[in-house]
């Protein structure tokens, strides 16, 4: 017997490879991975049968099977042929498997190749399984301890000890039934929403609790008596509160509600919030609505949020073309972009690509990521928007 470092030329996969040859015979005792699978897919299909051990509970799904291995096959998950690669080993194992469950568990993993008489002609054992870390693939666990026959004879004894275990076990064809279930269950068509709504979950899951109106209200002290928060609906609070959220958490959100549900009022409230915290906000508009936005922070008869004194900044999106000159009240020669803690976008849609004649070839996107966002302050940015998606004509 020898020890197998499983690393360089001194791999499991080197000494299995060469005897998955046609009518051979392979037996094994380990968890399965598609991606080891996937390294040895050609020579497997020449083989004449397997015969698989897995541990209790695996088979129905009570443990982890190990099918799209561990973290160190994420370049392997990343080519996205899981499904592909399950139908082949669902495939195979209904055509050259034959599969039975322990009683309990297996502290070890054994493989064992035998020629087309049956005669084993090479085993190994010890803590590997059939994955990518286990076949020497992927860097593995250095504490691993691996041994491989060296001669017939050695293989033939370790064989016998496979034998035992397998006759030992009753037939099961339900259990190869219920791998096979479980493989094909990985190949099987996800409608494009529930794809989308996992990797949500995944990308959202650990961000943490989100904010509710109670937090809200706690942690900006008069927010709850302002003239806009009472003007809001319920909806438009639930969509202020999930936005307070967003930009506390992400620094960023887009408010996308249709054409009148109020984006505006929503955005005042959010406004108010942050100007209660002493921050500082700038309002980004098209030119031909900036009225509409300074009319609610002016002593003005028709500002009917006119108590609550609100004091934000207003400026043209072509304003991020200019150096110098005037827009409103605003000297844009002494602007200080980079101090504002808040930047609303409105109809930002409108934003995400005109470039400034002026300033080469840097988009007005541009423009703000370099003198707002990432100068000064820590900036969050809210955008809004009736139509958020590109319309794209056939």
């Amino acid at each position: 017997m020898k020890f197998v470092s499983n690393a360089g030329t001194d791999r499991v996969l080197d000494l299995v490879r060469p005897w998955l040859k046609a009518d051979n015979g392979l037996d094994m005792v380990p968890t399965l991975s598609l991606f080891a699978f996937a390294e040895v897919l050609g020579d497997a299909a020449r083989l004449a049968n397997a015969r698989v051990v897995l541990p209790a509970g695996q088979v129905e799904g009570n443990d982890e099977l190990g099918l799209l291995g561990s973290a160190k096959d994420r370049a392997a998950r990343n080519k996205l042929q899981g499904p592909w690669l399950a139908r082949r080993l669902a495939a195979w194992l209904e055509q050259k498997g034959n599969v039975r469950q322990a009683t309990g568990g297996i502290p070890q993993g054994t493989l064992v190749l035998r020629d087309t008489s049956g005669t084993a002609q090479q085993a190994v054992l010890g803590s590997f399984s059939f994955s990518t870390e286990g076949l020497g693939l992927t860097p593995g666990n250095p504490l691993s301890l691996i041994q491989a026959s060296e001669t017939p004879a050695e293989a033939q004894m370790l064989s016998q000890w496979f034998d035992a275990q397998w006759a030992s076990l009753k037939e099961q064809p339900e259990a190869k039934a219920l791998l096979v279930e479980r493989i094909n269950a990985l190949a099987a068509h996800r409608d494009p929403v529930s794809v989308y709504a996992v990797m949500l979950h995944h990308l959202f899951a650990a961000v943490g609790d989100g904010m509710d109106e109670d937090r809200i209200v706690k942690s900006a002290t008069g927010i709850r008596n302002t003239v806009v928060w009472k003007k809001l609906y319920r909806f438009q609070r639930d969509g202020v509160v999930g936005a307070l959220d967003k930009l506390e958490r992400f620094g960023g959100c887009i408010i996308a509600d249709s054409v009148g549900l109020g984006k505006t009022f929503e955005a005042l409230a959010i406004i108010k919030y942050h100007e209660l915290r002493n921050d500082r906000v700038l309002v980004l508009c098209p030119k031909h609505l900036r009225d509409n936005w300074t009319l609610y922070k002016g002593n003005d008869r028709r500002n009917i949020l006119a108590s609550d004194r609100l004091n934000y900044d207003v400026l043209n999106h072509t304003d991020l073309s200019r150096e110098c000159g005037h827009s409103g009240d605003i000297d844009l020669s002494h602007a200080n972009w980079g101090n504002y803690d808040l930047v609303v976008i409105d109809v930002s849609h409108n934003f995400r690509n005109k470039k400034s004649p002026r300033q080469g070839n840097e988009m007005r996107y541009d423009r703000l990521m370099r003198k707002i966002i990432r100068e000064g302050v820590k900036t969050r940015v809210l955008m809004l928007s009736a139509t958020p998606v590109n319309k794209v004509d056939p």
